[in-house]
């Protein structure tokens, strides 16, 4: 009776280490679905997509970021995934840009204009994200210790809004759009 209740208390104690309810952002998974996406045309992604699930690929590397990576990002606060010097192609209402992944942020380059750049810079001891170009700093948003988010607007005035919806919809409301000026 005393051994039962001493592996009971064990595999729930092994238990609240391995699911420690975070949900992190699955990175590995990411990347090797971004990667079959890259492939080609949509007749090649399925045949690879087909092959990765008889050969459990994708199950292992989700099983690896539930279990492992996942838990890893939660503790220690970084993606052991993360892909520092990656760069990504995105297409925006003005051309592609080219999106650059950084230890402390992103790099961001209008394709045909690779000398300018911005630089966007998290600093975590002020727990702000900045924008730096031109050997300029500015300082975008502040995530407060509540959740919220602190951010000037066109005026100057800062201004707190949650991370959701409703916090959205009151930007929206206040500013008509989500472009803010960062002066």
């Amino acid at each position: 009776m005393r051994k039962t209740k001493m592996m009971l208390i064990c595999s729930i104690l092994s238990g609240s280490l391995l699911f420690s309810s975070c949900i992190g952002s699955f990175g590995l998974w990411s990347n090797l679905k971004d990667w079959n996406q890259g492939l080609g045309n949509k007749f090649v992604n399925e045949i690879v997509f087909l092959a990765f699930h008889v050969v459990p690929v994708y199950e292992v590397a989700y099983l690896a970021d539930v279990l492992v990576l996942n838990s890893i990002e939660f503790w220690s606060g970084s993606n052991p995934v993360a892909e520092v010097g990656s760069i990504k192609t995105v297409k925006g209402e003005n051309g592609e840009y080219l999106v650059r992944t950084n230890a402390d942020g992103y790099t961001i380059t209008k394709k045909g204009e690779e000398d300018k750049q911005l630089d966007l810079v998290y600093n975590p001891e002020n727990r702000t994200w900045n924008a730096v170009a031109e050997g300029e700093s500015f300082e975008l948003i502040t995530m407060n210790e509540d959740g919220t988010i602190t951010f000037k607007q066109k005026d100057g005035t800062p201004t707190t809004v949650s991370p959701d919806l409703m916090g959205v919809s009151t930007l929206r409301a206040q500013n008509g759009s989500l472009f803010l000026a960062t002066r």
